[in-house]
């Protein structure tokens, strides 16, 4: 069976904490989009891992983990995450695979990056880890995969400090070379998890263009970008908060207007602990835009969406969902592909009662209170889209299961 997991919003929805919870049933998980710029976090018995690059299902001591053809890769970010994860007691030796069609990060692109991003009249707000450099040449046909780092011809195209960088690496990325496609054929038979980066509303052709990452984080990506094809998905999970956030610049209709000290904005941040695991960036915060939500769901056929985050809401009294926009003051009821349209967009907004109770130690839906089950139940109606798994904490333990997602509907 093959199981898909992307995030249904901007990213940062705790897409990692869902792959590592689920991975446990998997044999292989495959990361197969983004680079070094992403930032999965797990938390397993109160020690947090920050991953950017190796696939979360990385913990479990009897899984391998492949770094997809659509991802790009640093060398130098990816081994220095596995010394982390090898001081933390993780031996990833042996486990851990990289597609022979991945492209390759080198300096260069770091610094052209940054470079382009602040030429912007209106910057993106790129990490400048190379990533957008990357994917322009993969598209150009002038990059550099990891196929290719010991081809004369190919590498005879590279700056001199770029050469001289994969003669670093070399001869530790290609004994972990693989043929993804044909080694998942080989396993066609053992459950594997892709796992996706970034959120749908980033995805280059589906997101809010051009504030999107370069690569595809939209469902679809799985089969182009993972190794199978398209028919050989099984399942597609959707993770969302109950809240929304954003990390750099572009239109975010439901962004809270008062971030300032005591704000809903602050408190959402500050108890979501909403702070870019790679940049430490604070995250813009909003009422959760259930329109945005849907459209996730409709263009990546969405089959169950997975809730985080909810147990923030766990002391107000009162919250509030948009579910629909009012632009140039028509009410929209779809997700725009305009910015200037979503640069515009006022929520329209839906008022819910709280719970006024701690929920971290629910396990089942009907240890939920009431009204949190109502929320979510107003989601699945809007969405149309059921809610299969809620995370009430960020440790591995703290999930609610109300019916598994590697069984075929």
């Amino acid at each position: 069976m093959n199981l898909v997991i992307i995030g249904a919003q901007w990213g940062d929805e705790g897409k990692g904490k869902i792959v590592d919870y689920l991975a446990h049933e998997a044999g292989i998980v495959v990361r197969f989009s983004g680079g070094a710029n992403a930032g999965h976090t797990i938390v397993l018995s109160g020690t947090k891992y920050a991953l950017h690059l190796v696939p979360s299902g990385i913990l479990y001591p009897d899984k391998t983990v492949i770094l997809g053809s659509g991802m790009v890769v640093d060398p130098e970010a990816f081994f220095s995450e596995l010394g982390d994860l090898e001081s933390k007691g993780v031996d990833w030796k042996g486990r851990v695979l990289i597609s022979d069609r991945a492209h390759i990060v080198l300096p260069s692109y770091r610094k052209l990056d940054k470079e382009i991003d602040a030429k912007r009249k209106k910057p993106i707000g790129t990490t400048g880890r190379g990533i957008g450099v990357a994917y322009s040449l993969k598209a150009s046909r002038d990059g550099i995969r990891l196929a290719d780092i010991d081809d004369p011809e190919r590498l005879a195209n590279l700056l001199e400090e770029d050469r001289a960088f994969l003669d670093t690496w070399r001869s530790r990325l290609l004994p972990m070379a693989v043929d993804a496609s044909a080694y998942l054929y080989r396993h066609k038979n053992v459950w594997t998890l892709f796992e996706g980066a970034q959120g749908a509303l980033l995805d280059i052709d589906t997101g809010s263009y051009p504030f999107v990452s370069s690569g595809m984080s939209c469902a679809a990506g799985a089969a182009a970008q993972g190794g199978i094809g398209l028919r050989r998905v099984d399942r597609i999970l959707g993770v969302f908060k109950a809240y929304t956030t954003r990390v750099g610049n572009g239109p975010f209709p439901t962004e809270f207007a008062d971030d300032s000290p005591g704000s809903l904005s602050n408190f959402i941040r500050t108890t979501g602990n909403e702070y870019g695991v790679t940049t430490g960036r604070p995250r813009r915060c909003g009422y959760l835009d259930l329109v945005a939500l849907r459209y996730a769901c409709i263009v990546n056929s969405i089959d169950r969406l997975v809730l985080t985050h909810i147990d923030v809401y766990d002391s107000l009294p009162e919250f509030e969902a948009c579910v629909a926009y009012k632009i140039n003051g028509k009410v929209v009821e779809d997700f725009p592909a305009s910015v200037r349209q979503l640069e515009e967009a006022v929520p329209v907004l839906k008022k819910f009662p709280g719970w006024n109770t701690r929920i971290n130690e629910a396990r089942s839906w009907e240890d939920l209170p009431l009204r949190a089950r109502e929320y979510i139940e107003f989601i699945e109606e809007f969405t149309e889209t059921p809610v299969s798994i809620i995370s009430v904490g960020s440790d591995r333990n703290q999930t609610i299961v109300r019916e598994s997602p590697w069984t075929r509907s």
